[in-house]
């Protein structure tokens, strides 16, 4: 592994690489031999973080239903043995649960490490990294890379044990309890969801859980949940509540079953997304909107902190309707976590941050993104509102939402992608101020944001640049029809003056 590049398999704060020869026959990159050295890696590390002797380390280990989760389980935890830590191996898990065995009493594991690529192909895995603080920063797994490569490690002498452990249904038992106490309905206090048609798709993830040991204790009929199963070749669709068909599929598996709600998790189950008793999705601004409105309720006058891509008419009902304060920052789960944990330091409350694409964490439950512990939130209101007679979603009825809304990735064909990309954002900055009717917005934490106002347009952009990939995302809304086409017409023009970028998307 001399001329290996570790630098290659990081992805943000976590790690992600090749572990099985895909279609395009990708070359391996997260090997068993890499895992291993990874395990090895964090054990240095997080002995070093927490000052504590490697022997009295207790690390535990889950992993997801990709085909390669067990061979590179076992392997990083021959690895983390073979410093003489304890391991606990905790078998199917998810990515919540794996933080809440850093703090679980009767647990409360040094560290956990959860094995999972969330919804990329199939032949795709990664690690995620968690000590009783969170999940690890970005510095964090540059540090345990380098660690990796230096490759200075001696075995203990005595092997560290390896414990099998249950803690899926640990971690289960409290979303349980969560919702009994968040109902607090003394006739239905044991069973709140009786006479809730619930019906929960998994994706073929680690989700299939929530049904049989979270619903099903509360009383809820989860008839016609689908997909629970852990299959790693994901047969039936992406496991990703932003994937078309898979919204599509939870969306008819609730129409077909007349249920009363409908739950979708990715693979791991750090998102979710939600569909309301007519077969509508709640999801993007309507899921941030209605968590909203559940959390402005008990702590009024709070932040919830988004990601850039957000509508006007969320921010709307936030401020206008909740008396909230929406802050939207930059994209990047990660990214919103930390800037509501900021403002919360700045003596500004944030009990909520939250991404587009159903990464959504909460003050209250430690600032984990945590699709199932989300989904229990609204399930809470849903017990409520239907003792009350009321529906969950009239909490949203005032949401008012683009009539279209689309996103464009542009390419960046130039070698140094970053520059050039920062280069084309000013540029356009400048093409913006020549624009009558085309108003730049202020406190862009990301790119730039501007304001159509014109009454055929009716709408905004906003064009950034990705932390990873040579493309520039371009998302455009509009309260009008046929507004998002004039409003790419018009930034086509400005564009094709730029040679170093493709454009093709934009037609």
């Amino acid at each position: 592994m001399q001329d290996f590049n570790w630098k290659q398999l990081q992805n943000g704060s976590d790690i992600r690489g090749v572990a099985l020869a895909g279609v395009e026959r990708e070359p391996i990159n997260l090997a068993p031999d890499i895992a291993s050295q990874l395990g090895k890696a964090f054990v240095r590390w997080l002995g070093a973080k927490i000052s504590k002797p490697t022997s009295d380390l207790v690390i535990s280990v889950g992993r997801d239903s990709r085909l390669s989760g067990p061979i590179l389980m076992q392997a990083i935890i021959e690895g983390i043995a073979a410093c003489g830590c304890r391991v606990y191996d905790v078998g199917m898990a998810s990515t919540p649960a794996m933080f809440v065995s850093t703090i679980t009493p009767g647990f409360n594991c040094d560290g956990a490490i959860m094995i999972t690529a969330s919804h990329l192909p199939f032949n795709r895995n990664g690690f995620k990294f968690f000590t009783a603080r969170g999940g690890l920063e970005k510095q964090d797994i540059s540090d345990i890379l380098r660690l990796a490569e230096q490759n200075n490690f001696e075995n203990a002498p005595t092997q560290g044990q390896v414990e099998r452990h249950d803690f899926i249904s640990v971690y289960a038992n409290q979303l349980v309890q969560t919702i009994r106490e968040g109902v607090n309905h003394p006739e239905f206090f044991e069973q709140p969801l009786k006479g809730l048609k619930i019906v929960v798709d998994a994706g073929n993830g680690a989700g299939g859980f929530y049904a049989s040991q979270v619903l099903e204790p509360l009383g809820a009929d989860t008839t016609g949940s689908q997909f629970l199963g852990p299959d790693g070749t994901f047969p039936n669709h992406v496991p990703n509540p932003e994937n078309k068909d898979a919204m599509n599929s939870i969306c008819e598996a609730v129409k077909k079953h007349q249920a009363d709600f409908g739950i979708i998790f990715d693979t791991d189950v750090d998102r979710g997304a939600a569909v309301d008793c007519l077969g509508h999705e709640l999801n993007r601004n309507r899921l941030i909107a209605l968590i909203s409105a559940i959390v402005l309720e008990e702590h009024p006058g709070s932040a919830i902190v988004t990601d850039s891509i957000t509508s006007d008419g969320l921010t709307q009902f936030i401020e206008g309707d909740l008396n909230g304060i929406h802050h939207r920052f930059k994209r990047g789960y990660k990214n919103v976590i930390n800037e509501s944990i900021r403002l919360n330091q700045t003596g500004q409350e944030s009990w909520l941050a939250i991404e587009t694409s159903g990464h959504g964490a909460m003050k209250e439950n430690h600032f984990l993104d945590d699709g199932a512990y989300l989904v229990s939130k609204l399930l809470i209101e849903l017990a409520k509102s239907k003792r009350a007679g009321t529906s969950l979603t009239d909490r949203i009825a005032h949401l008012k939402e683009p009539k279209e809304s689309e996103e464009f990735r542009i390419t960046v064909k130039a070698e140094d992608f970053k520059a050039y990309g920062n280069d084309a954002i000013e540029a356009l900055k400048v093409f913006a101020l020549t624009q009558t009717d085309w108003h730049i917005l202020p406190n862009t934490y990301e790119g730039v944001r501007v304001s159509c106002q014109s009454p055929e347009e009716e709408g905004w952009f906003l064009l950034r640049l990705s932390l990873h990939d040579p493309v520039m995302p371009l998302n455009i809304e509009s309260n009008v029809e046929g507004g998002v086409a004039r409003v790419k017409a018009r930034l086509l023009t400005f564009f094709q003056s730029l040679d170093g970028l493709d454009v093709s998307v934009l037609g």
